[in-house]
């Protein structure tokens, strides 16, 4: 198995469709099985087999990778899946789910005899349907190299975390923690802006080129003065993710004052009818 031919996604939301697309294009045999089967479709004209059940796709597989929205989401796909799968497969789980999310799985994974990689990615939309995510990974050190040629299939860095898994997922907080803050204080940057009357194309002239400007501040107060709020990281999902940081924080005795905001700022987005959209559409929390 440290060549591995046959890859199964669960999940193909925007980032496991991606994923599926990128392991197929590299010459690995993929099956893949979403909940809604609609959704995976499209994904037969780029050579992925589209299964019904979850057992089938895994059946036989040597790297089972999921992508799906959380824990809960994970382990249920997981048990769908669980009279396909064989012992000593790799199952990569790239879902953000946090360190507190892992026991559940990991129990899972000891139950089937399978080698447990904590590997969730870095990145969105454009990075995943590029191939050019960040993949974060702990556990077994022989599991690493048997996901190798997946890993490098959907991204462009490997970062090993460590042979024990929760290294991988800690370190993905503390990166989605960095993302949302500047989601968010751009969002309200420019709501800021728009309640004094300032011209926002202004404020970013002022920080052009200089150490406070940066190419994500740039993307997504352009989402905002065009009103494109097409997702490449879901509101809905970046408020989950804002939780298990937060979460995360107080279990380490650590306290966040910012991101626990957040989470009500996207609570109220959500609320308004945005959760589907772009995390970005918390500018309009800022607004009655």
């Amino acid at each position: 198995m440290s060549d591995p031919t046959s890859v199964a996604v669960l999940g193909t939301g925007t980032m496991g469709a991606a994923m599926a697309r990128n392991l197929a294009h590299a010459g690995l045999r993929v099956r893949a099985w979403n909940r809604t089967r609609a959704k995976a479709e499209p994904l037969t004209a780029d050579g992925v087999d589209v299964t019904q059940e979850a057992a089938d796709a895994v059946r036989g597989a040597d790297v089972v990778l999921t992508v799906l929205y959380d824990g809960p989401s994970v382990l249920e796909a997981m048990r769908a899946a669980a009279p396909g799968l064989g012992a000593g497969t790799v199952w990569a789980q790239a879902s953000t789910v946090g360190p507190e999310g892992l026991p559940p799985l990991e129990e899972f994974a000891r139950e089937h005899g399978l080698r447990f990689l904590d590997s969730p990615v870095l990145g969105t939309k454009a990075p995943a349907e590029a191939g050019k995510l960040t993949v974060l990974v702990s556990g077994p050190e022989d599991a690493q190299e048997s996901a190798a040629p997946v890993f490098g299939a959907i991204g462009s860095r490997i970062l090993p975390a460590g042979a024990e898994p929760g290294g991988a997922s800690r370190s993905k907080l503390v990166f989605n923690n960095w993302v949302l803050t500047v989601i968010n204080g751009t969002a309200e940057t420019l709501a800021l802006a728009r309640g004094l009357g300032v011209d926002p194309r202004d404020f970013l002239s002022a920080v052009d080129g200089g150490p406070l400007d940066l190419p994500y501040l740039r993307a997504k107060a352009e989402q905002i003065l065009t009103d494109d709020y097409g997702a490449s990281f879901a509101l809905s999902g970046a408020r989950k993710d804002a939780e298990l940081i937060s979460a995360a924080a107080g279990r380490a005795g650590v306290r966040l004052d910012l991101t626990p905001a957040a989470v009500e700022r996207m609570r109220r987005a959500e609320a308004q009818g945005h959760g589907a959209e772009d995390a970005v559409a918390s500018y309009f929390a800022s607004f009655d």
